[in-house]
């Protein structure tokens, strides 16, 4: 639509500044032709666009002038949710949702301000596996909306058997493997929370002041690796096909410390670390004939004895067809 179009025009000239014809054309996927009948109707209907000639001429507009037509759409707001992952955005159709929201936000923003800046700082995705988690999350947007305007939250949160009643300041949201969470500063330092835990959560009148130098991103990336060196480590050796590595290192808790090439081919020796020998025995068993263990002999015992029963298990069953 051309009212769309001249929105945009608007918006890039006052987040960029001087834009030239080709430029315009380019970003909006229209003629020259077309943008300059575009600027004549931005002009009639009393923006005051400007023309610069020259080598480094273009559009412009009159020094102080701003729109506020920045309103966001819930796609636009989405497309940045979910990342700015080219192909993420292709398979859900909302490539153009993100690039008219990326204009509205530079539109928006302070001068000094990174674009997308104010986003970032408090949504994060993690990219390490998506899978969804068939969580809910009834208060993901009320705690979104207290980090947009820096208020406290009261919230009840449920840890097994115990529900207690926290007051927090929510800094950021984290999504990772489906499963979002926030998190937040207490009167007990910095906590994270797993946002389908909360029960009830209401925001306050109480304002609170972002702690200074806080980045969302490198926060979390430091949470998760103090989180990992905590648990319990169980060292084992295996040869791998190359095809299944990639399985392996996806895996929630499983530290690849070591790949070699193996005397195989098309196979490699991996030295990883799991958690406990069930959890090591599990995740070997789910890489079937990709994967063979060589050490320790009780990991080796274990995969052995898990094959000899569920190969029982699929005997009895062609011996009595009907259990």
């Amino acid at each position: 639509m051309r009212a769309d179009r001249l929105l945009s025009i608007m918006l890039l000239l006052q987040s960029r500044g001087k834009l030239s014809s080709r430029e315009l054309a380019r970003m909006l996927e229209v003629s020259e032709r077309t943008v300059i009948r575009d600027m004549e109707a931005l002009s009639s209907s009393g923006v005051p666009v400007l023309a610069e000639r020259g080598r480094d001429g273009g559009w412009m507009l009159a020094e102080g002038y701003r729109t506020s037509l920045t309103g966001m759409k819930p796609n636009e707001i989405g497309s940045l949710l979910l990342t700015a992952d080219a192909s993420i955005l292709e398979a859900l159709g909302i490539q153009d949702d993100f690039s008219s929201a990326v204009r509205k936000l530079e539109a928006a923003a302070k001068p000094q301000d990174s674009p997308l800046q104010f986003l970032s700082s408090r949504i994060h995705i993690d990219g390490a596996g998506w899978h969804p988690s068939g969580e809910s999350y009834p208060f993901l947007t009320l705690l979104q909306e207290a980090i947009w305007e820096n208020r406290k939250v009261s919230l009840t949160y449920s840890n097994g058997d115990e529900c207690t009643v926290r007051l927090i300041s929510p800094l950021g949201l984290v999504a990772k493997r489906g499963v979002w969470y926030v998190v937040a500063e207490t009167s007990n330092g910095m906590r994270t929370y797993r946002v389908s835990r909360i029960t009830d959560a209401q925001i306050t009148r109480d304002m609170f002041t972002r702690p200074q130098g806080f980045e969302l991103a490198r926060y979390w990336e430091e949470s998760t690796a103090s989180f990992k060196s905590g648990l319990p480590r169980y060292p084992a050796t295996l040869l791998i096909l190359e095809t299944a590595l990639a399985s392996l290192q996806q895996e929630r808790y499983v530290s690849v410390t070591s790949i070699e090439p193996s005397f195989k081919a098309g196979w490699l020796t991996v030295l990883a670390d799991f958690q406990t020998l069930e959890s090591a025995c599990k995740i070997i068993l789910s890489l079937g004939q990709h994967a063979l263990v060589t050490g320790p002999q009780e990991l080796i015992d274990s995969v052995i004895t898990s094959l000899r029963e569920t190969i029982t298990l699929y005997e009895e069953r062609m011996q009595y067809p009907l259990l």
